[in-house]
């Protein structure tokens, strides 16, 4: 297509890699090839049965018409519910807007947040999507770099030198998309202490193998959080998310919604509602399985020489530092799904600072992550 059609607005979105990774190996095993995935963040495990239950029953009972713009109230007070026996923290069912996916609700947040040239500060690495955001509102994302030795967490010194009177909001990911790394409860008051606004991304919580889990609203009240339903329930395609904003960005943001989605699925809400009731044990099982995964994803880096140097605690993620191999991680992750029939994420899909690393999803069986690990040894010793 001719650039010059295109507005200046999506011209400058950088593609999701990622995606490009999967497209491809779905491209081979079309062909015929056997390719381990290893890329892609969804769980592979079903959408736990009460969910599905509950959806099923909304529909027969014809429950599939718009709800209100900022959804359920059911579902509202479930999710503010589950923040205070979480968290202990206290919010309004009337702070929540639940969004079709976290996508939207990012959409929300910087819309209302930031006019032409307000900047973000973003992690390097960060979930590659992020800056796109920001840009596409005509925000500017501004990235501190953070590295293994730091366990890819910020810190408050390094954010200090990149803050300006254009900075709108400072933006955190714990757990972390790619990294895996886990904000600690001084971790995360050491940024509310920076009296910025901060934006929250929380989807991955609840999938913690070492330590405790926070929320940032146990610290501030000056900030967004994102979360969903997508990882820790396994849906996914269920587009199921939501935004606890401050209470003075509700209205500007509930009139964005009514005008961009209108609401989200009457039924899928319907399934959130019996997420958050009813699939303790599901999660349970779920997070178990992902550790034993994690334990020897680890065990294998380490004995290839390419694990970082601190162990990613949340998610399903993993980066190996695969720097003695090569400096284009994009090409070497191709060449690896070419060469191993192994997919992952080359590292500069997540930034500039997280080039020299591939990414790891262990969101798959233990036996495909045993095979893929062989294949990628295999490969590694034939590069000598």
């Amino acid at each position: 297509m001719n650039k010059n059609l295109l507005s200046s607005r999506v011209q400058q979105l950088s593609p999701f890699i990622v995606m490009e990774v999967l497209e491809k190996a779905q491209v081979m095993m079309a062909q015929g090839e056997d390719i381990i995935h290893l890329e892609v963040g969804e769980p592979d495990f079903a959408t736990p049965e009460p969910v599905k239950e509950a959806a099923l029953r909304a529909m027969r009972e014809d429950d599939t018409h718009y709800t209100h713009s900022l959804g359920k109230i059911t579902l509202r007070e479930e999710i503010a519910s589950y923040y205070w026996k979480k968290y202990r923290v206290e919010i309004s069912p009337e702070q929540v807007i639940v969004t079709s996916g976290t996508s939207p609700a990012m959409l929300l947040i910087f819309s209302a947040l930031l006019e032409k040239g307000d900047e973000v500060i973003l992690s390097d690495p960060y979930y590659a999507c992020y800056p796109n955001f920001i840009r596409y509102i005509d925000g500017q994302p501004v990235t501190v770099p953070v590295g293994e030795e730091d366990g890819f967490k910020y810190q408050p010194e390094d954010i200090k030198q990149h803050l300006s009177p254009l900075t709108r909001a400072i933006m955190v990911n714990s757990p972390s998309n790619p990294t895996g790394s886990v904000f600690s409860a001084a971790d995360l008051k050491a940024l509310a202490d920076l009296d910025q606004m901060i934006i929250s991304d929380e989807i991955y919580n609840g999938l913690i193998y070492e330590g405790e889990e926070h929320s940032i609203l146990e610290f501030t009240d000056r900030a967004f959080v994102i979360n969903g339903f997508s990882k820790l329930y396994a849906m996914t395609g269920w587009r199921l998310g939501y935004v606890i904003a401050p209470r003075e960005y509700i209205r500007s943001m509930q009139i964005m919604q009514q005008n961009f989605f209108i609401c989200a699925s009457s039924f899928a809400q319907k399934g959130g509602i019996a997420a958050l009731r009813d699939c303790d044990k599901a999660v349970s099982q779920m997070l178990s399985v992902y550790n034993e995964r994690r334990l020897y994803l680890l065990e294998r880096l380490k004995k290839m020489g390419i694990a970082t140097r601190h162990d990613p605690s949340g998610a399903f993620y993993a980066l190996a530092n695969v720097k003695r191999y090569t400096d284009n991680s994009y090409d070497f992750a191709f060449q690896i799904l070419e060469e191993a029939k192994v997919a992952v994420t080359p590292g500069i899909d997540f930034g500039s600072n997280c080039e020299g690393y591939i990414r790891f999803s262990y969101a798959n069986s233990l036996s495909n992550i045993k095979e893929g690990l062989n294949r990628l040894e295999a490969f590694l010793q034939s590069l000598g």
